[in-house]
């Protein structure tokens, strides 16, 4: 599934060719993505894109009409094409720009979204209750260190919710406790706040390292050009389940933490 990384990386692929831009034709070849593509996203057309932002894993993409939203669900990706290149069977939007060019959405299991929304997008019911993002300001060890006090659910699972946090996905949540030296299963509420520090830290810098990389490579993801990302090089502890631990010689164990495969040190991770 694309994260954060992968969706700031496409963000920044498409933009250029995006924002500033005026939309000459919405092109719906399928509107059964996780939800219908409105009719109204043909608002769009005539409109002039004067910003692309992002918020959790949904970009943004601003008109004076409204505000295209995109999700890439499982499996989505955006690609800058001719509008005379071959459509690929699971193409389900473009948009074509006056600079002759189209953002295609190409999204095999259809759970991405791109929905028109009028008004103060902030306050759409998708994007509301989300948590901070974890490389803005308002991500701190103060903040997550007062959402864990006496709470008993493992630290994994709270540092992957959205409403506390966006866009740490598995692998990331994976990397950054490995980084932090915090075992997945601990109890949040008995994380010390140094160790909340590291673990505040840790996430940061797993990101940044990611969308500076290109995104993590899984199967469905490549960036804009078609490349993969290259940041799945440098992965130290996901996906690693039985090989030494990188810091202290350990075996990598593996564990299944709500339906998804948790990775960890049991040596260096307590």
């Amino acid at each position: 599934m694309p994260e954060l990384p992968e969706v700031e990386t496409t963000l920044r692929g498409v933009s250029p060719w995006l924002v500033g831009r005026v939309v000459n034709e919405v092109i719906v070849r399928d509107k059964r993505l996780r939800w219908p593509v409105p009719e109204s996203i043909h608002e769009l057309e005539g409109q002039r894109i004067k910003a692309g932002t992002r918020r959790g894993k949904y970009m943004l993409f601003e008109s004076a009409r409204g505000t295209l939203l995109l999700h890439l669900g499982m499996s989505g990706s955006l690609r800058v094409a001719d509008p005379d290149t071959p459509w690929r069977k699971h193409d389900h939007l473009a948009l074509t720009t006056d600079r002759g060019k189209q953002i295609r959405l190409h999204d095999p299991r259809r759970f991405g979204a791109a929905l028109f929304i009028e008004g103060d997008v902030q306050a759409h019911p998708l994007l509301c209750d989300l948590g901070p993002e974890p490389l803005g300001d308002t991500f701190t060890a103060a903040y997550l260190h007062d959402y864990c006090k006496q709470r008993s659910t493992p630290v994994k699972a709270v540092i992957m919710d959205s409403h506390v946090v966006v866009g740490v996905g598995n692998i990331y949540a994976c990397e950054a406790l490995f980084m932090a030296g915090i075992h997945p299963a601990k109890a949040a509420g008995k994380i010390s706040r140094p160790r909340i520090t590291k673990l505040v830290n840790a996430i940061r810098e797993v990101l940044a390292a990611s969308i500076e990389m290109g995104g993590t490579t899984l199967r469905d993801f490549v960036n804009e050009k078609g490349e993969p990302g290259y940041f799945k090089q440098t992965l130290r502890i996901y996906d690693r389940e039985g090989e030494p631990c990188l810091d202290c010689g350990a075996k990598v164990e593996r564990i299944v933490m709500n339906n998804r495969s948790t990775f960890y040190c049991p040596k260096c991770q307590k």
